[in-house]
């Protein structure tokens, strides 16, 4: 579809929606809250209109549709509801994702000036072995916000597509008996 993962944002973004597509990548099972691993991976909805902007957009918001289905099982279990989430990794250089993320989520999303915390942890951790830092809370106060994202879609919309994302889901947990 596309020679590097940057590509995948203007493919995206080349259309208004998804067009019905969905991707549910259970390649190896699903995880929390599901905890199949006989679910198998899909792309749903296709249709003769379908084309491959579609599924990588699909794809994209699939990232954000599996973490409303831990935030929600993690609200279930704590009582807690977040109105910010740090994120970080490679992803988060997609301006696509992180606003369809708060969309979803429903909550401001905040990516840091650094956003490969692996490895940022591991200097900070070798930083206050050797004295660099007093105490985790001097670490703590490192963190910089690069740019942040609020909720900005239809609450109907949103409805929506988390409907279409949970009849999707269903499809690929087999079935007990």
């Amino acid at each position: 579809f596309f020679t590097n993962a940057a590509q995948s944002e203007a493919l995206a973004t080349s259309v208004e929606n998804t067009n019905g597509v969905y991707f549910v990548p259970a390649f190896t099972g699903l995880g929390a809250p599901y905890w199949n691993p006989h679910a198998r991976g899909i792309i749903a909805g296709l249709t003769r209109e379908s084309n491959q902007a579609h599924i990588t957009r699909a794809a994209l918001e699939a990232q954000a549709y599996q973490t409303f289905d831990l935030l929600g099982a993690m609200e279930n279990d704590t009582g807690k509801t977040l109105d910010t989430i740090r994120v970080d990794g490679g992803l988060v250089a997609n301006e696509f994702v992180c606003q369809f993320l708060a969309d979803i989520l429903q909550c401001r999303i905040e990516v840091p000036k650094v956003i490969e915390t692996t490895a940022w942890g591991a200097a900070c951790l070798a930083g206050l072995q050797s004295g660099l830092f007093n105490g985790l809370e001097d670490i703590a106060q490192g963190w910089r916000s690069e740019r942040s994202y609020t909720p900005a879609m239809d609450a109907k919309k949103r409805a929506a597509l988390i409907e279409g994302w949970s009849k999707s889901v269903s499809m690929v947990l087999p079935e007990e008996g």
